[in-house]
């Protein structure tokens, strides 16, 4: 399970997105008469346990979303205390193991490690696409220790390829991509798989202002990456010789500063003036973003189109999201994916009226780079 939950300081649960996605994975084991050994990690604990990064914070949580089920907490997640545990696991039980990365040998994909999580449980249960896309001991190599029958895809996991398999492999056309986030370089490698496969890519966020300057546009203050600039055009050359319309935004919402009460004005992305930073995509983009999207059978939502943490510019994001719901509502198969997005469609209220929300955003993202995942692979 991919239970890396944000807590807060009183190590409560503030968003509870994945523990939720996991939740029919366990009810089905413990209808069907099984109990359930979970494992996860929390954070990116560097020195060992430590109470921050303990698993116990979410017990009582875990409880609730199960309907009052008994949940035993195991203070280790190998040696005697946790084999113990698991030994005296009743049916219709579930025991949350303290959390992985508390050892060093869950990062490195130790196979002693991994063998000594595999004698937990008879069966193998992969629910956890958010950490699909690495090689760790208990999403990867712990697989080696069970025949193939007994190692399998959750509900969850299995919906997530299922789902992601239907845009890479399986989209109506036209397919659309609006890809958003601060940098061309988080993003090359899926611009250029979707190229393959895409009629349509969309590009908002920061990133964009690298191609705008490649173009020799007047960029103020926006962010930029200067050492991509020639990836830029390259990557827009690669579209036009493929046919693929890449889409930049024409204007935007800029602002005086980086903050929530800057001020603010409404600009032409040939000559954003010195001294100023988009933040946003303008109302002439959304117009064009939206029309392409209300054309689409197929759409991948990756990345937000602007500041939309801050009131001031979450017009680009929201719109986007909009468009995507009305496509949706119209027929098309809609996936949005990727920590920011999915946290857009969440804050807007908009995450039921979408086809699919993917709960993993790197891994989502190496998917669509065309990676091969460890944590599928070895199921396969």
């Amino acid at each position: 399970m991919d239970f890396n939950v944000p807590l807060n300081d009183k190590f409560e649960i503030t968003d509870d997105t994945r523990m939720k996605a996991a939740v029919p994975t366990i009810k089905k084991i413990l209808a069907d008469g099984g109990s359930v050994i979970l494992m996860s990690h929390l954070g990116r604990p560097k020195d060992g346990p430590t109470d921050k990064y303990s698993l116990k914070h979410l017990v009582n949580h875990l409880v609730k979303l199960l309907d009052g089920a008994t949940v035993k907490f195991a203070e280790d997640c190998v040696g005697e205390v946790a084999e113990k545990a698991a030994a005296n696991l009743q049916a219709g039980e579930v025991l949350l193991l303290e959390n992985l990365r508390f050892h060093k040998q869950e990062e490195k994909g130790d196979k002693a490690f991994a063998e000594q999580l595999s004698k937990l449980g008879d069966v193998y249960v992969n629910d956890a696409f958010g950490t699909a896309h690495r090689a760790h001991a208990s999403t990867a190599v712990i697989a080696e220790y069970y025949p193939a029958e007994q190692r399998m895809f959750g509900l969850l996991m299995e919906a997530e390829v299922n789902n992601a398999e239907k845009v890479l492999h399986g989209a109506a056309a036209p397919f659309t991509a609006i890809l958003g986030g601060a940098k061309v370089s988080d993003k090359i490698l899926i611009i250029e798989n979707l190229m393959e496969k895409a009629n349509n890519i969309i590009i908002g966020g920061g990133m964009a202002y690298t191609f705008l300057k490649a173009q020799g546009k007047e960029i103020g203050n926006s962010l930029v990456e200067n050492d991509k600039l020639e990836l830029a055009l390259d990557l827009l050359a690669k579209a036009k010789a493929k046919g693929v319309a890449l889409i930049l935004p024409s204007d935007s919402i800029a602002a005086d500063k980086f903050a929530a009460d800057a001020n603010t004005q409404t600009v032409s992305n040939d000559n954003i003036p010195a001294g100023w930073m988009g933040l946003d995509v303008g109302p002439e983009s959304v117009k064009t973003f939206s029309d392409v999207i209300a054309q689409s059978k197929t759409i991948l939502w990756n990345g937000p189109m602007g500041v939309f943490e801050m009131e001031k510019f979450q017009n680009g994001t929201k719109s986007v999201a909009d468009a995507i719901v009305k496509a949706t509502a119209s027929g098309a198969f809609s996936l949005v994916g990727g920590g920011d997005s999915v946290a857009a469609v969440n804050q807007f209220g908009l995450a039921d009226k979408v086809s699919y929300v993917s709960t993993g955003g790197g891994a989502m993202l190496e998917y669509f780079e065309g990676k091969t995942l460890p944590g599928i692979a070895a199921i396969k």
